[in-house]
């Protein structure tokens, strides 16, 4: 059974869609009902429709997850610690899974045995007690703390609660808490869009995704409780995170510097839903921008298999791959939306046609559906659900992958600068290699600076650089790594970068050719560089002396350098001098296959090497 997007999203309703109003549940003194366990065997795969699958595993914790709401004190609270942390009464957030309830409420399908269920709507009912209770006078909510204004928690509230009110209209359901529920909406929105909220409109602006979250959750608000005064200020807040929320370089500020993460499986669904509901271009305009700035950032591996990412400039999270099919979940799928307007997006979306396998591999698999882990429940997979997915075909998206800067040009030097937050990101294309680097300032502790992958057209990503002081591509002086710093540049030439720690301690000239990059170091005393190579199983790796390096093995030896051969691809890193070097193996792996694995090559010095690795 498909859904119609405009009823669930709007919540229409019509003659021969819902049931007479519903009553609210019996007071709470006398103890709320449970919500019984799923029939034996349930749920049946082959039941749900392609787009909806992905509720079958919400499905499966709705009965626990439910029955752990309290019915004592702190009456509705949703315990259990189901869904974000810290797992107290206070942080708003744990109450999001009301959107979650009220789908299972009133969405009838063959495979929802709790639609209409009365012991749902019962706690759902004092969930929803609980969460408008928590709402501060202003119209904000807390997260961290008791009566916090919270940037996150109001933002992705009044959008899940604006979905909870648009099912429960659709279900005629809980009238008088309907009524509650629009006035805490009115009174979110107003707090969320006003230009002079400091907590939200910042100065300088950080983490765009949740202030965009909230205006997106505006929007639907207005849709449900339409009011132009308001839909003007929304507006208003759309065009200040056009001129505001997005670095020149391309990125969505989270906080202030690039994260992969957030910005494609946060940001952009969210602004992809705000765009949904409003159809203003200027989010078309900082998508396509985005879609720019991905493409430098995202490493195409030859086979075909996914991405690396240069995730060592993210500055919260550690998103390292994507695997070129991602089945559902799949947190980023909502973003597709932008596709139809800007194509070369559709290069880092699972294709059409490799999607429909991936559902029909699903229906077809005879294992139990698997229960959702606590905190692994996000109730937005669901939420976006009902938009559906505009995905591109397989050969739209071969063709924004040819598109893509690297693979469309084999020379050029870009530099993409943020002047507010003084950070420089290098991206060099040579016939033989791609080079990414990043200088200036660290916007979070994660953030490795300097060199961070070396690219090659057959063999794909050869150096990758982690968010670790173990694993970055740099020089360790007296157990620090000069990436650790807020490394200092300047651009002779298109083919050369000199940078510097700022004390000094650590210095380097890099030069690049054609089918070379060249590291010269000078330090205060004696040091190690470190190069994070990323192995394959059926490569060759052999010392200078001889000495062979299995894959996912350690070696040491005392050579002058090491040569890697995959496939028809040769690169050679070789140093000044015999030196004692370690290639070490880690736990770190790429990709759904794991045949991808780094291995840190280290070559202590006593304060000056240079260091060369070729490509042919």
């Amino acid at each position: 059974m498909h859904v119609k997007r405009r009823t669930v999203l709007l919540g229409a309703v019509g003659a021969g869609l819902a049931p007479a109003v519903t009553a609210a549940p019996a007071a709470h003194a006398a103890g709320l009902p449970l919500l019984a366990s799923l029939p034996a065997g349930a749920p049946d795969r082959r039941l749900f429709t392609p787009g909806e699958q992905r509720f079958a595993g919400y499905l499966v914790i709705l009965a626990p997850m439910t029955n752990d709401i309290v019915d004592t004190d702190p009456y509705g609270f949703m315990g259990g610690g189901w869904w974000r942390t810290p797992a107290q009464p206070y942080n708003s957030r744990v109450q999001e899974h009301v959107f979650t309830l009220s789908w299972f409420y009133a969405n009838q399908r063959a495979w929802n045995p709790y639609y209409r269920d009365s012991a749902l709507l019962g706690r759902l009912d004092a969930a929803l007690q609980h969460y408008l209770d928590l709402q501060n006078p202003d119209g904000s909510w807390p997260e961290y703390s008791p009566g916090e204004r919270g940037k996150a928690s109001s933002g992705f509230g009044i959008g899940y609660l604006a979905k909870t009110l648009a099912n429960l209209r659709q279900a005629r359901a809980l009238p008088s808490r309907r009524t509650q529920l629009e006035g805490a909406l009115r009174k979110g929105v107003d707090w969320y869009l006003d230009p002079g909220n400091s907590v939200v409109w910042d100065d300088p602006f950080e983490y765009t995704n949740q202030a965009v979250a909230g205006v997106a959750g505006s929007a639907l608000t207005l849709r449900l409780l339409p009011d132009q005064a308001r839909w003007l200020k929304l507006q208003d807040r759309i065009r200040f995170v056009a001129k505001w929320a997005q670095s020149p370089a391309g990125f969505f500020y989270d906080p202030r510097g690039m994260d992969i993460n957030y910005n494609f499986e946060v940001m952009l669904p969210e602004m992809a839903e705000l765009y949904l509901q409003t159809k203003n271009p200027l989010l078309v305009s900082m998508t396509r921008k985005f879609a720019d700035w991905f493409g430098y950032n995202l490493l195409r591996e030859p086979d075909g298999s996914g991405w690396l990412t240069y995730y060592a400039v993210s500055d919260r999270t550690s998103v390292a791959y994507y695997d070129d099919v991602i089945p559902d979940p799949d947190r980023s799928i909502l973003g597709s939306h932008f596709v139809p307007a800007v194509q070369n997006l559709g290069a880092f979306f699972t294709s059409r046609e490799d999607k429909a396998a991936t559902r029909q591999a699903w229906a077809a698999d005879p294992a139990p559906v698997p229960a959702l882990a606590k905190q692994d429940t996000s109730p937005r997979i669901i939420a976006h659900a009902p938009y559906g997915e505009t995905l591109p075909t397989r050969t739209a998206k071969r063709a924004a992958i040819a598109d893509l800067p690297y693979l469309s040009r084999d020379n050029f030097t870009e530099r993409r600068h943020d002047d507010d937050g003084n950070q420089d990101y290098l991206y060099v294309r040579r016939p033989g290699l791609y080079l990414g680097a990043f200088f200036g300032e660290r916007q979070g502790s994660a953030v490795k600076a300097g060199t961070g992958f070396l690219w090659h057209p057959a063999a794909g990503t050869v150096i990758h650089a982690q968010q670790t002081a173990t694993g970055c591509w740099g020089t360790v002086r007296a157990g620090k790594a000069d990436a650790e710093s807020n490394l200092v540049a300047d651009y002779p030439s298109k083919d050369v970068v000199r940078y510097r720690t700022p004390d000094g301690s650590v210095s380097t000239e890099l030069v690049i050719g054609s089918h070379s990059v060249s590291r010269r170091v000078t330090a205060t005393g004696a040091a190690t560089e470190q190069i994070p190579l990323v192995l394959q199983p059926d490569d060759e790796v052999v010392f200078s002396d001889g000495t062979v390096v299995p894959y996912g093995e350690t070696r040491t030896a005392t050579a002058d350098g090491v040569v890697l051969r995959r496939g028809g691809a040769t690169i050679t890193i070789t140093w000044s001098g015999r030196r004692t070097a370690t290639l070490s193996t880690s736990s770190r792996t790429y990709l759904r296959d794991q045949r991808r694995r780094v291995h840190v090559l280290r070559i202590p010095h006593d304060g000056s090497l240079e260091t060369v690795v070729r490509t042919a």
